[in-house]
């Protein structure tokens, strides 16, 4: 009678399994040569770490740098003998090209190989770096920051597209809990290294300090990327990027100078490249939908026929206007009402940042095992409580500590959502439009940015101007600016509870991952 024997794992060496039976006492270990397969299979999972490690550290590098200007254009306006107005298109222009350019990379990802793409994307950023650090005068330092913000582009989408070709779908949760620490830590802490750097140095060190780091991501990815997936001739049709241009850059650049123009008392100008750009987008959308039929749309749309993915893009849109929105007025709130200095301000909005990147991984492994709402339903509840709670304890006798509590609970209800959106978003679409899904919210990224941020803005200036019209103290005018922009916040917030019964777990609709 043939009897079965079960065996577990010791160790593993090269093209052996070391094992023993499970059922018997005897201490003689079992030799088990192993097919070469497996240890092609194992150098595949290493050479995919190692492929997702660098686009993640990279993508962190990169991001960073979208919100460092901010801080810094006091310091600009001083050595650079500029207006306001001109030292903001440091942060508009690179918003502007990043709203431009990501549309594309849906092709480019389609067109040209991972590491191909990734050099472009990191050479881009870094001779942007190298461009402004030098930079003799304000236009060579906006052009410094188009360059940079054109790779940075690239790169965000090239990321999130890799990730969902080459992570299982078991672990795909945790692995998004890392790519969340680069979407909402990165831009969270960038106003506390830039006021550090600030602090003590010439604005020029925002780029000197991230230069070598720049340089050495593109020399180590140039030698270590490998190429992931087929590429196709993917066509490119001019007219969707000339339409895609006109659209969000239209309405990025809008929004961008809405809130400026409101503190000002004119929004006339602002409002025509907003109705130019929303006519460019109905356009583009109705051209991608007669191209898809052929399939050559620059930008697929049909990732909106999955339900998950249209109501994970809407709560990422809320989410992400009112993180952006957070980073203006807060600041503004503690150095035109509590009085603080820039460094301060920046240290106090980076224990949330930290929060952020910590509770990333451990909110990734939780959605492996249970799945986005319960996690969603966490994070939607506490964001809401932390803006209604900014909204009635903000005035001008607030102390430190009022704000610090409340951005570390915002911070946290951030965490609890960014990694099953992304997750759920990505996760629920076929392959074949994994680099349309990345593209899509990544670009409505840059919108929520630009319009989270407008609108915070201009609510709070419409307030702020009608307090000192009838007489009030500048920090009790801002103080109540500050009060009805997060009234408007938290209610949006709330409705954004709603949205999470609509947001399902991620299913295996496009098989086995590449590369295993």
């Amino acid at each position: 009678m043939q009897q079965n024997i079960h065996f577990y794992i010791v160790a593993r060496r090269p093209h052996l399994l070391v094992a023993k039976p499970l059922h018997n006492s005897a201490k003689a270990i079992t030799l088990v040569r192993l097919p070469k397969n497996y240890i092609m299979s194992e150098t595949t999972e290493k050479r995919n770490r190692l492929i997702i490690n660098l686009l993640i550290i990279s993508a962190f590098v990169v991001i960073l740098n979208e919100t460092v200007m901010g801080v810094a254009i006091p310091h600009l306006m001083g050595d650079l003998k500029i207006s306001a107005l001109a030292a903001q298109w440091l942060t508009t222009g690179f918003l502007l090209t990043m709203a431009v350019v990501i549309p594309t990379t849906g092709f480019l990802i389609q067109r040209i190989s991972t590491r191909k793409l990734y050099i472009i994307a990191m050479g881009l950023f870094t001779a942007g770096t190298a461009i402004a650090a030098i930079a003799p005068g304000f236009e060579v330092l906006l052009m410094g920051r188009i360059v940079q913000a054109s790779g940075t582009a690239i790169m965000l989408p090239l990321l999130m597209t890799t990730v969902m070709s080459l992570e299982a779908h078991e672990t795909l949760g945790r692995r998004m809990g890392n790519i969340s620490i680069v979407i909402a830590v990165a831009p969270a802490i960038g106003p506390t290294i830039s006021g550090l750097i600030l602090s003590q140095l010439s604005w020029r060190f925002l780029f000197i300090f991230v230069l070598p780091i720049a340089i050495t991501m593109l020399i180590i990815g140039a030698r270590r990327m490998h190429n992931v997936g087929k590429t196709s001739r993917a066509p490119l049709d001019v007219l969707s990027v000339i339409l895609s241009a006109l659209g969000f850059g239209g309405v990025v650049f809008g929004l961008s100078s809405l809130g400026e123009s409101a503190a000002g008392g004119n929004t006339a100008m602002v409002f025509a490249p907003i109705i130019i750009g929303v006519v460019a987008l109905a356009v583009f959308i109705w051209r991608q939908i007669i191209l898809q039929r052929s399939d050559k749309a620059l930008l697929n749309l049909n990732t909106f026929r999955t339900p998950t993915f249209t109501a994970s893009v809407i709560m990422f849109v809320v989410c992400m206007m009112g993180m952006f929105g957070a980073f203006i007025l807060l600041p503004l709130f503690m150095q035109n009402v509590l009085d603080l200095s820039v460094l301060s301000s920046g240290l106090l909005l980076l224990p949330g940042g930290l929060i952020m990147g910590l509770l990333a991984p451990f909110v990734g492994r939780m959605y492996d095992k249970i799945g986005p709402r319960p996690l969603l339903l966490v994070g939607t509840i506490l964001t809401a409580l932390s803006l209604w709670g900014l909204a009635f304890s903000l005035n001008e006798h607030s102390t430190w500590a009022v704000l610090l509590i409340g951005h570390v609970v915002f911070s946290t209800g951030l965490a609890f959502i960014f990694t099953p959106l992304f997750t759920s978003s990505l996760g629920s679409l076929p392959k074949h439009l994994y680099s349309f899904g990345s593209a899509t919210v990544s670009t409505m990224q840059q919108v929520a940015a630009a319009a989270g941020t407008a609108l915070f803005v201009a609510i709070m200036s419409s307030v702020v101007i009608d307090a000192l019209g009838k007489g009030a103290s500048q920090p009790a005018a801002y103080a109540q600016g500050i009060h009805v922009a997060f009234l408007w916040s938290a209610v949006t917030a709330s409705l954004a509870i709603l949205v999470v019964f609509f947001v399902k777990k991620a299913k295996d609709t496009a098989g086995a991952p590449a590369g295993h």
